[in-house]
């Protein structure tokens, strides 16, 4: 944190390491030994640190319906290009529309994703800011959130 308690920019808080781990997702893999204790899916909503619980709006907490993931439909579609609540958003969509056929496509578009290095962050940033909160109490949920940028 810098003089007045605001995060350090990610290029000054992560080190050369870091930022590769990061670029080639491998920061990820510990999450694979939660997918085989069972506590997390391959695909969801990715977990969010413990303490926006509060934050979240009703809406949002409808992300909590279905176990997290490594990976998802917000992220294959923007990772942290999106704002929250276009993730939100994204992440409810897929409790409502969930099926195999999804999590295979979502899976595909991830390992494309990863090899073409598209939609990983916002400019300047490794990792989104933090989430606040929202003042609505409802998402809009409308059929926009379900389209893909990505075919597959």
């Amino acid at each position: 944190r810098d003089a007045d308690g605001r995060p350090l920019p990610d290029k000054a808080r992560l080190a050369p390491v870091g930022r590769f781990l990061r670029w080639v997702s491998f920061d990820e893999f510990p999450q694979l030994l939660n997918v085989l204790k069972g506590d997390m899916s391959l695909v969801g909503p990715r977990p969010l640190l413990p303490e926006y619980l509060p934050r979240y709006n009703a809406f949002q907490r409808r992300r909590h319906e279905v176990k997290p993931g490594i990976t998802g439909w917000a992220q294959v579609n923007g990772r942290n290009t999106l704002t929250w609540e276009q993730k939100f958003e994204l992440d409810v969509w897929y409790v409502d529309h969930w099926t195999l056929w999804l999590d295979l496509k979502i899976l595909a578009m991830t390992l494309w994703q990863v090899v073409t290095r598209r939609g990983i962050s916002q400019p300047g940033h490794a990792t989104m800011p933090e989430f606040s909160g929202s003042p609505h109490s409802t998402g809009s949920h409308t059929a926009e959130a379900g389209r893909s940028n990505v075919a597959v």
